[in-house]
């Protein structure tokens, strides 16, 4: 399936449109995702890109490099960051979506929790959301389902504020897996259609290593929901845990990553570093099912 595919959408109720992931899943290739942060304070790149000729350029860069999609997001979700206001998230994001809609050849997501937030980045262009909450903000479960785009779903304990404070599981695995169904069962009920949800189990959005590590190990579990499973593991502290390397040095863990999500069924992977991730994917295509 060809970035592209993603692009058209439907307003929700009408049309027989096919989930955009769709054909990649029946074709077993897993869609690349590149993260562009237009903020000045994400956990990587903070600051890096959150000028519009800067993000612009980049996100072209992220296209030329085979994203299927981009990932815009105006609000750092890193642990302990504070949300902007509307007003600043809608002034970083809205204008890099009308830019890039133009210039790149791959469909856009917006990254963001707030209904106000989706609704313009979609009049803009945008072709998916990206909820780190889960539509759980108020209004954002009906904005959703009207704007009628993909959704993805993610996991996260408590807030961004919050989320690395101790957090507690009984069973990360089962706890993660039963609020992403219970999610994915309130879209469905608000008319969201089955064929337009990705889920997300959160890696670090609330979790320890140990915690980490046990649903990657166990990320064919959320296959079972029956909906395509989307994994952000890029650059994050857990490969700084495992390897001792700082967030510009994490490359070569980030692509360990990505193999293993994908050999336990990830259907997206959300990543800073495009090509070096197509590279990874080329190799396994050619080597098959493991």
């Amino acid at each position: 399936m060809t970035g592209t595919a993603l692009a058209g959408r439907t307003p929700a109720g009408t049309g027989t449109s096919r989930h955009p992931l769709s054909g990649a899943l029946a074709a077993r290739r897993p869609l690349v995702c590149g993260i562009l942060n237009v903020t000045p304070d994400s956990f990587s790149d903070g600051g890096r890109f959150d000028g519009l000729d800067r993000a612009v350029e980049h996100g072209r860069t992220l296209a030329a490099e085979g994203a299927d999609l981009i990932d815009i997001g105006g609000e750092s979700t890193r642990p302990g960051s504070r949300p902007p206001t509307l007003a600043e998230e809608l002034d970083r994001v809205v204008p890099v979506v009308e830019a890039l809609v133009r210039q790149v050849p791959v469909p856009l997501s917006v990254d963001t929790s707030r209904p106000e937030v989706m609704r313009a980045a979609v009049a803009a262009g945008a072709s998916m959301v990206n909820d780190v909450r889960a539509l759980q903000r108020p209004g954002a479960l009906e904005a959703a389902a009207q704007l009628g785009v993909p959704v993805c779903l993610t996991h996260m304990q408590r807030s961004p504020e919050t989320m690395q404070r101790d957090p507690r599981y009984q069973d990360v695995v089962v706890e993660v897996r039963t609020f992403l169904a219970e999610r994915t069962r309130a879209c469905l009920d608000a008319g969201i259609r089955p064929e337009h949800l990705v889920v997300d189990p959160g890696f670090g959005f609330g979790k320890t290593l140990s915690h980490n590590v046990a649903l990657l190990a166990s990320l064919d579990a959320f296959t079972g929901l029956g909906v395509p499973v989307m994994v952000g593991l890029s650059r994050k502290s857990m490969l700084g845990q495992l390897t001792g390397r700082d967030v510009g040095d994490r490359l070569p863990g980030s692509l360990a990553a990505a193999l293993v999500a994908v050999q336990r069924g990830a259907s997206v992977l959300r990543v800073h570093d495009v090509a070096a991730t197509r590279d990874v994917l080329a190799v396994l295509d050619a080597v098959g099912p493991v």
